[in-house]
C-alpha cells in the first residue's frame, strides 16, 4: 500500500470516528432534553415564554408566505383542473396540497430559517460569553434551564404556525378561484368539506408538523450548543442551522409520506 493510499484510509477513518462522535453526543443532548420534560412542563411559564418568542415573531413571515402560497395554487390548480372540466374541484386541491405536504414543509423551512436561526445564535451567543460555564459554576444544568424550555416551545409552536399557514393559503385559494376566476363559493366549499378527511388528511399534516418541530428545534439547540466561542463559530453554526435542519425535513417529509400513505 503506497502512502497516499495509507494517508487516505487514516483521513476517511478520522472524518467517520468524528461524526460518530458528534452523532453520539447530539443523542446524549436529546436523551437529557427528554428527560428534563417534567421538570420543564412544571415551570411552563418558561415555555410559554418561548412559544412567544418562537411562534409569534414567525407569524408575520408564515401568514405572508401562506397567503401567497394559496395564491399560487389556486391559479395553477385552476388552469389544470380546467383542462378536464373539473375546476369547481379546485377547493379541495388546495385543501389538500396544503394540509397534506405545502402546509408542513414550507412552514418548517421558514421556522428554521426565522426561528432556528434565531436559537442558534442565541445559545451560541450564550456559550462565547460563558453565560452557560457560570450557570454550571453555580450548580445550574444549562440544558434544563435553556434548552429544554426552547426544546419544548419549538415543538409546541411549529404545528400551530403550520395550521396557521394552512388556513392563510386556503384563505388565498378562496380569493383567487372565487373572487378573482369566478369559481362557485358553494362547490369551493363543499368540495372541500367532502373530500379532506380530519383523520387521514389533517391528522398527517399535523404528525409531520410535530416531527418537524422536533427536528428543527433540535438542530438549531444543537448547533448553538457545540459552537465555538467565537464570532466565526457562531456564524458557522447558524448556517449549519439552516442547511442540516432543511434537508432532514425534506428527507423525514419524504419517508413520512411514505409512511403513512402507504398502510
Amino acid at each position: 500500500m503506497s502512502q497516499a493510499e495509507s494517508n487516505l484510509i487514516s483521513r476517511l477513518g478520522f472524518a467517520a470516528r468524528q461524526q460518530l462522535g458528534h452523532l453520539g453526543y447530539a443523542t446524549r443532548l436529546f436523551l437529557r432534553l427528554c428527560t428534563n420534560t417534567g421538570s420543564v412542563l412544571s415551570r411552563f411559564g418558561l415555555v410559554r415564554d418561548q412559544i412567544f418568542f418562537l411562534g409569534n415573531y414567525s407569524l408575520a413571515i408564515i401568514s405572508v408566505s401562506g397567503l401567497f402560497v394559496g395564491f399560487v395554487l389556486g391559479l395553477q390548480g385552476y388552469y389544470t383542473l380546467q383542462r378536464y372540466g373539473s375546476s369547481e374541484a379546485l377547493g379541495l386541491l388546495v385543501a389538500l396540497s396544503l394540509v397534506r405536504e405545502l402546509g408542513p414543509v414550507i412552514t418548517a423551512l421558514l421556522f428554521a430559517g426565522r426561528a432556528g436561526t434565531a436559537l442558534t445564535a442565541e445559545i451560541g451567543l450564550m456559550k462565547a460569553g460563558e453565560q452557560l460555564s457560570a450557570m454550571e459554576m453555580m450548580a445550574v444544568d444549562p440544558v434544563r434551564r435553556i434548552l429544554a424550555p426552547r426544546f419544548w416551545g419549538g415543538i409546541i409552536a411549529m404545528p400551530l404556525l403550520a395550521a396557521v399557514f394552512s388556513a392563510v393559503g386556503v384563505l388565498g385559494g378562496w380569493i383567487v378561484g372565487v373572487l378573482m376566476i369566478g369559481i362557485d363559493a358553494g362547490s369551493f366549499w363543499s368540495q372541500m368539506q367532502g373530500g379532506v378527511d380530519v383523520w387521514r388528511d389533517v391528522g398527517n399534516g399535523i404528525v409531520k408538523s410535530c416531527v418537524f418541530g422536533v427536528t428543527v428545534t433540535f438542530v438549531a439547540l444543537y448547533q448553538g450548543f457545540e459552537a465555538q466561542p467565537t464570532p466565526e463559530g457562531v456564524s458557522r453554526a447558524t448556517t449549519r442551522t439552516v442547511v442540516v435542519a432543511s434537508l432532514a425535513v425534506l428527507g423525514l417529509d419524504f419517508l413520512l409520506t411514505t409512511l403513512m400513505f402507504s398502510i
